[in-house]
């Protein structure tokens, strides 16, 4: 089921991991060409966002397996005044879309608008505010009809942002904004697959996260001069650790082509098979808890 981005979250998982992955060479090019802060081309961290399964499709992945909405899996509004920096503010920023995301997949609206509020804050102390219209937002998210037109202003705002953040050697920002957003939607996904053993679509889903994982501990070398990232680094190279042995296999199929509706559409025959096993499960869970715990703290 293809799931139209509802929330802020579409700001940071605009596609569902079918994008190609980034060409590493590009990416070290870019690294070689800053010149003034730390700068990655733009189309680099688009190119790895789009491979990032929005939490939101993983949300309705939960709730259509019988799970209940449960509060207690977010982080908490309360904890906003904790977060001073712009380390913290902006990972925050990132759990707390994803948190505004299950809250609207489960039609929570009260807390959802909570969620809204700290969303706000946070993007004002960081100085991207203006990239927010929340009374926008938040009338397009408890209305299905605007599905579309949210997912098209959310992504545009992120463009924006991502924009504005590099013209002012911030690009950093970017990335936290993407790992605060990835480690609550791992952390929530975790916690309902270790409960359901026998649920093999949420493991493959974890499974699938090697590969995105890889992409972010890359994201992340760039920056390990800075202390924060150096030890987000070191919590991610732990995790990878974890990562590592799950075996993914792609087998290549070539393509056909299918007339539908009288349109030809080119199907792809190619296949990834995910090994995963429940004791893969419990060691990423752990270590994932471990590291959001540092990131909402």
């Amino acid at each position: 089921m293809r799931v139209f981005l509802i929330s802020l979250l579409a700001l940071f998982f605009t596609a569902c991991g079918t994008g190609k992955k980034p060409d590493e060479q590009a990416f070290l090019n870019s690294l070689d060409s800053a010149k003034s802060g730390p700068t990655i081309d733009e189309e680099v961290i688009n190119s790895i966002l789009q491979q990032i399964p929005s939490p939101l499709e993983i949300s309705v992945l939960l709730k259509e397996s019988g799970t209940k909405y449960n509060a207690g899996m977010l982080n908490t509004p309360d904890n906003l005044s904790k977060y001073n920096s712009n380390y913290k503010k902006a990972l925050n920023l990132g759990v707390f879309g994803t948190d505004l995301g299950y809250t609207n997949i489960y039609e929570q609206n009260q807390d959802g608008i909570k969620y809204l509020s700290s969303i706000k804050s946070l993007a004002d102390g960081l100085n991207i505010g203006q990239f927010f219209d929340i009374e926008t937002i938040g009338r397009l998210a408890t209305n299905s009809k605007n599905l579309d037109s949210l997912l098209l202003i959310t992504t545009q705002n992120f463009n924006s942002i991502n924009h504005y953040l590099q013209t002012q050697s911030r690009a950093s920002l970017s990335v936290l904004l993407l790992i605060g957003g990835w480690v609550e939607a791992m952390q929530i996904t975790c916690q309902v697959a270790a409960k359901d053993t026998k649920n093999k679509e949420l493991q493959e889903k974890i499974g699938e996260q090697k590969i995105i994982l890889e992409q972010i501990v890359l994201l992340l070398s760039f920056y390990k001069d800075d202390a924060n990232m150096a030890s987000l680094l070191n919590d991610m190279n732990e995790l990878k650790v974890a990562f590592d042995k799950i075996n993914i296999t792609y087998t290549y199929k070539e393509s056909t082509m299918e007339i539908i509706d009288g349109v030809a559409v080119i199907k792809d025959n190619s296949s990834t098979t995910i090994n995963v096993t429940s004791e893969d499960i419990e060691a990423i869970r752990t270590l994932t808890n471990s590291i959001r715990n540092k990131i909402i703290g």
